[in-house]
């Protein structure tokens, strides 16, 4: 196993969920948590546990966003008139990995990372290898020529366990995404719950 599958693993056990909808996660197997005591952690939750874990599986479903990373955006969606929560959202599904990972160019959101900073990515038909790198509104993001037959590419598109959403149109047969709209939580397909108003709770009291 990669030391990235490892981390990604991690992940799942830590939160107790599958938070990628993966088929091969642990968590499918196991409900505890990871470590020797990970039997003995299911206690009931503080808010302020609730409000940590919120953010961690927010910030770790994006690739394990460093805390510096995710409080950069975050702040952003505080200063930006409109609900917080939902601005959150939509700046995090604005990354040019998470698109590249939505559109299923890829089959992870690990992947996308690499896939965007090795330069396999157009934007508007510029090369652009910066993972953080915000696409706007009808932005068209596409694979370069020599990297769209790529195992990993291939593998992607035929992924069931993935839907493309709305806010995307993408025509595999191109391997070209469109970015149409900036969306909001109830668009995201997360495989779990997630709880942008704990992530404000949490921020506002530390």
């Amino acid at each position: 196993m990669t030391k990235r599958t490892s981390a990604k693993y991690k992940i799942d056990r830590r939160m107790g969920e599958n938070i990628w909808g993966r088929p091969k996660s642990p968590v499918n197997r196991r409900e505890y948590g990871p470590g020797q005591h990970g039997q003995r952690r299911k206690g009931k939750l503080s808010d302020f546990g609730l409000q940590l874990r919120a953010k961690q599986k927010l910030k770790g479903y994006y690739g394990d966003l460093t805390e510096k990373q995710f409080r950069r955006i975050f702040g952003e969606a505080e200063r930006i008139k409109g609900d917080t929560g939902e601005l959150l959202i939509g700046l995090l599904e604005r990354r040019l990995d998470a698109v590249v990972y939505r559109a299923k160019f890829v089959p992870t959101v690990f992947a996308a990372r690499q896939f965007v900073n090795h330069g396999h990515v157009l934007v508007n038909g510029q090369r652009v290898n910066i993972p953080s790198y915000r696409v706007k509104e009808g932005d068209v993001i596409e694979v370069r020529e020599k990297s769209k037959q790529m195992a990993l590419v291939l593998e992607a598109a035929q992924l069931p366990e993935r839907d493309v959403p709305d806010y995307l149109e993408v025509d595999h047969s191109k391997m070209t995404a469109t970015f149409v709209r900036m969306p909001g939580l109830a668009d995201v397909p997360y495989p779990v719950q997630m709880e942008p108003n704990l992530v404000i709770e949490f921020y506002a009291q530390n």
